[in-house]
């Protein structure tokens, strides 16, 4: 008798099906997303960019924050609402609205937006900020949003990069001002070729190597860590794992994937960090073992240890949100027809005579 082995098949099933309802939701999401994004951007950027910052930092930065976290509240809402994907958080419980270095695992293009779901159970949202390509800050308005919101510009050229880096860390030190820095020291998201090149490397120069993260940077951490140490309050080192798959951007807008985002917070005390370059970087290597370790394990078990350490997102205040957010939206429009009617006679004039 032949032995008939199943076929293999290159595409992984999606946990939720595409469909039309889901379809029809992530477009009207996007667009209310997008639309929302501009007016805050072009309308509300400027003033606070260029008019309250010329009085106070401080509160500039406090208004941004504002618009910038009911801005960024909506996309929880939809992860966790609207697409029912369960969040599930373990190891350490971390204080609200503490200033920290946040460092993290890359498997995916979206892990930056998952952060969110954390930060706003902190109190932090609008106060989180990212290390990004210089490419992105090019980006038609939203480059133009990133720059409002200081987020740190790298070519990845370190001869380039560490002035840059270092002259708008010095601008963070204000330990009056809320902060959650947000850096990814793998430097690109995780695949199996990256991987194979960054074990290589690893063999060669004698580092561990690692199976579900790569070899971490470590210049640029320990620079935030030098030019930050005396404003921080810890260093949370942050693992992400997905079930099902790695998702997406459609994926999250869609509703089709992940099933589960699962958070592991390990938190330690900014003085509990060696304060040399080289003891540094040590730590953070060792803290990337412990990733690896970490997603080893929840290969197999299907989680993280000591898991529930935060509660469920509350729908009324998500509702809320959406709703102010709206209103602003709203309200934008009305002030755009009312600067119309008055432009308009003006116009007219200039026109007839």
């Amino acid at each position: 008798m032949e032995d008939y082995s199943p076929l293999k098949s290159d595409k992984i099933l999606k946990h939720r099906p595409l469909t039309p309802i889901r379809v029809f939701s992530g477009v009207i999401c996007l667009l209310v997303y997008i639309s929302t994004a501009f007016m805050f951007i072009v309308y509300f950027g400027p003033i606070i960019a260029f008019g309250l910052r010329l009085f106070s930092v401080h509160y500039c930065r406090k208004a941004t924050a504002f618009l910038f976290g009911l801005w960024l509240a909506l996309w929880p809402f939809l992860f966790e609402k609207i697409n029912g994907t369960k969040m599930v958080f373990s190891g350490d419980s971390v204080p609200a609205k503490e200033r920290v270095l946040l460092i993290a695992n890359h498997r995916t293009e979206v892990d930056w937006m998952y952060l969110w779901v954390l930060a706003l159970r902190k109190g932090c949202l609008g106060y989180i900020k990212y290390i990004l390509k210089s490419t992105l800050m090019k980006l038609p308005v939203f480059g133009w949003g990133f720059q409002i919101l200081e987020f740190i510009s790298v070519e990845r050229k370190w001869e380039n990069d560490e002035p840059v880096l270092r002259q708008m860390l010095s601008t963070f030190k204000n330990p009056q001002d809320p902060l959650w820095l947000s850096i990814f020291p793998e430097g690109t998201d995780f695949t199996e070729e990256k991987c194979m090149k960054s074990q290589k490397f690893a063999t060669e120069v004698g580092l561990p190597v690692l199976d579900n993260v790569l070899l971490p940077k470590t210049r640029g951490f320990c620079v935030c860590l030098e030019t930050l140490r005396s404003s921080l309050d810890a260093v949370y080192d942050v693992t992400i794992a997905y079930k099902n798959q790695c998702p997406s951007f459609l994926d999250n807008v869609f509703g089709v994937d992940p099933s589960e985002v699962h958070i592991h917070i390990r938190r330690t005390p900014v003085k509990d960090i060696p304060v040399s370059d080289p003891e540094a970087a040590a730590w953070l290597i060792d803290a990337f073992q412990l990733k690896d370790q970490l997603l080893s394990n929840f290969k197999t078990e299907g989680g993280f240890p000591n898991q529930g350490t935060e509660e469920e997102l509350s729908t009324l205040k998500c509702l809320v949100n959406f709703i102010v957010a709206r209103f602003g939206k709203q309200s934008d429009a009305h002030i755009r027809l009312w600067q119309e009617d008055k432009a308009l006679p003006a116009l007219g004039f200039f026109y007839i005579g």
